[in-house]
């Protein structure tokens, strides 16, 4: 028999342990001690002991508890065998292993769950930079050369790289815009309408009508010339032009022509500092850049500057000089998509070099239309404006007759009043005859349908205005096919001059 005093045998797999003041619990308790009538040898184990098998897991995770909180010396080694139990009775013998091999499951499940996330990574990295490396990708790509790369690139050229060129540019562009506006900007005037009105007590009072612009482009020793637009001055009793300093200065109405609505006033030198540049429109290139400047919604916006391009060289735009819906001439002109507004006629369009080359004239006022304006070309205006300067009226043939296109005539009226073959399909018809003019006295009358004018078909008003103001001149004979109740009839008439 043992000491009363010696413990019971413990639990199968209970591993002694030194003890330690303050630590936690002992996870197992050791079983109660076995009465008297149950106990047996003191290596035996009871048939009905737990398995083994569970014994054995318990074992492994109280190893590896008490593994955190201690280290076990190496080899300990406890073993608990039946000495009359055999090697093959594995249910009642067991074996304890070393703590340096209980650790052993543990690291190496830790080492497989490393290499179950290193491995793929790195294979995934080899397998990225061979991608790379086929293609020849630099692994970091940079837009910007570096410093170096600039100063190996500026000595070349011996010239400083800028940081952005297309800024520069810009800047050099818009440098150069304002270089002209502010050269040219003097000879830009606003030009007010002013008409004399009579109020109830019959008192004349003189009411400002209409604003536009104009350009001086001739200057003397006394006086200074003012090309504007012949419907911005029309009807007016006195005119008042302001020069960009605000200064207002009365002026005078020398001549106008409403065909090519151009007008020339005069007014004094005194203060103008000096005409624009005159240029040429022959040599104008669609694309190339083009400056408007006028005086747009009247004088409160004197001086506005708009930029565009040249949208088109030449474009012949009908016109209604009287308001009657039907077009009475074809404007050639210019197209530009610089803004031009109400205010803006008889202004500046200029070049990139500050020349004058077109005088703003109308735009396309519809709601659906933007960036399409018209200038009459400086070609064209040039002569018409030396000869309001000089003589106030610009010559043109004279024929002496009030004609109207057939197309404004009811189909009805062609048969039953003009008596026109079938096969006339235009043409104008004389509504009255001036007395003494060379119409009169070539023979022409009253609804007459003039249809061929020197061997060109004449199917509206316009043709025949072309032929007359841009082909023939004063004393020329004039070739004329006309039908007179049907009939087909041809004379010749020498043109005039108009009284």
């Amino acid at each position: 028999m043992k000491d009363d005093n010696e413990q019971f045998p413990k639990k199968d797999g209970y591993v002694p342990e030194e003890d330690h003041t303050g630590e936690e619990e002992e996870i197992e308790q050791s079983p109660e001690p076995l009465d008297d009538e149950e106990k047996q040898t003191e290596n035996t184990i009871e048939d009905n002991s737990p398995d083994p098998l569970q014994d054995e897991e318990s074992m492994y995770k109280l190893a590896e508890q008490n593994h955190l909180e201690q280290e076990l010396p190496a080899g300990d080694l406890i073993e608990h065998t039946d000495d009359s139990s055999s090697i093959e009775e594995k249910e009642n013998n067991y074996h304890v292993t070393p703590s340096a091999e209980l650790e052993e499951p543990q690291e190496q499940k830790q080492s497989k769950g490393m290499l179950f996330w290193i491995l793929p990574m790195l294979i995934g990295i080899i397998i990225g930079v061979a991608i790379m490396v086929s293609f020849d990708t630099p692994l970091f790509d940079s837009s910007e050369p570096t410093e170096n790369e600039q100063i190996e690139n500026n000595q070349g050229t011996n010239e400083p790289a800028p940081d952005n060129p297309s800024q520069v540019l810009q800047v050099d562009v818009t440098t150069q815009v304002t270089e002209v506006v502010e050269n040219v900007s003097h000879a830009v005037v606003g030009v007010t309408n002013i008409q004399i009105q009579t109020n109830f007590w019959e008192q004349n009072d003189g009411n400002e009508t209409g604003t536009g612009s104009g350009v001086v482009y001739k200057t003397d020793d006394n006086y200074a010339y003012v090309v504007t637009n012949h419907h911005v001055i029309e009807g007016a009793d006195a005119i008042e032009v302001v020069l960009s300093d605000e200064t207002t200065v009365e002026a005078n109405i020398l001549g106008s022509d409403i065909f090519t609505d151009l007008a020339v006033l005069r007014m004094d030198v005194q203060h103008v500092e000096g005409p624009i540049e005159m240029g040429t429109s022959s040599s104008i290139k669609v694309g190339e850049p083009a400056i408007a400047i006028g005086n747009p919604l009247g004088h409160m916006f004197s001086g506005t500057v708009t930029f565009g391009v040249i949208s088109s060289k030449e474009r012949t735009i009908p016109v209604d000089l009287n308001q009657d819906g039907y077009p009475d001439w074809q404007a050639d002109v210019i197209q530009t998509d610089a803004a031009i507004n109400p205010g803006n006629s008889g202004g500046a369009l200029i070049n990139i070099h500050g020349q004058l080359i077109g005088i703003n004239s109308m735009k396309i006022n519809e709601a659906a239309v933007e960036g399409i304006g018209f200038a009459i070309p400086i070609d064209t205006a040039r002569p018409i404006i030396e000869e309001l300067e000089q003589t106030g009226t610009v010559t043109r043939a004279y024929l002496g007759v009030e004609v109207y296109s057939l197309e404004e005539v009811p189909q009805v009226e062609w048969n039953r009043t003009l008596q026109l073959p079938q096969d006339v399909v235009g043409g104008v018809y004389v509504w009255r005859v001036d007395q003494l003019s060379p119409a009169e006295q070539g023979g022409l009358k009253r609804l007459d349908v003039i249809t061929e004018l020197d061997g060109h078909e004449i199917h509206d008003t316009i043709d025949l205005r072309k032929i007359l103001y841009q082909e023939k001149n004063v004393g020329d004979e004039l070739h004329v096919i006309f039908y007179r109740d049907g009939q087909l009839q041809q004379t010749t008439i020498t043109l005039g001059t108009q009284p």
